[in-house]
């Protein structure tokens, strides 16, 4: 293979490439947009999957010269059908749903760390520590709880209140024994 055409393989490469990814480009927005706000959420595992799929897929359309804008649209189209399925069943089924997501897990609760949670979620005090920094700006005694959301983020509850395990916003979180 020479190394010019590593480099530079034509202007019709090139064309083939920008009219492709325009196109397929245009197609993926207006099928986000019928799909709704939800398909680009990060709400859990497989809303990323999706998101990365997406993007993947895209890629691919605007790189390959084996893959034509109708297969890519129905890619886009079968990512977003299996999502929004995946979706309606799991608001069905609490089964279904606790099999593609993973509930919260309450990490810190009135100034003790749930070291037994943090443990089997991988997370360090430094990580939680860092997430009360960031989220409240205050001290720790003022935390009723850190909870590792099913998105992976840290949500830091505050307030001058004690909240009880009962609390409306702790229900469903997923607790181990400590």
């Amino acid at each position: 293979m020479q190394v010019e055409k590593l480099l530079f393989d034509g202007f019709d490469v090139i064309g083939r490439t920008v009219l492709i990814g325009i196109m397929a480009y245009i197609a993926l927005i207006i099928i986000l947009r019928i799909g709704g706000k939800r398909t680009l959420s990060k709400m859990n595992a497989y809303d990323m999957v999706v998101t990365v799929a997406l993007g993947s897929t895209l890629s691919g359309i605007m790189t390959s010269k084996d893959i034509t804008i109708a297969q890519g649209v129905t890619a886009f189209l079968t990512l977003v059908v299996l999502q929004y399925i995946f979706t309606k069943l799991s608001l069905k089924s609490e089964k279904f749903s606790s099999l593609i997501k993973s509930k919260p897990t309450l990490l810190f609760y009135n100034s003790e760390f749930m070291h037994d949670a943090m443990k089997r979620e991988r997370i360090l005090e430094i990580e939680v520590l860092q997430a009360i920094r960031s989220n409240s700006g205050s001290s720790i005694e003022n935390v009723n709880a850190v909870i590792l959301e099913s998105d992976g983020s840290l949500s830091v509850l505050t307030g001058d209140k004690r909240l009880t395990k009962d609390d409306a916003v702790l229900r469903n979180l997923e607790r181990h024994a400590e």
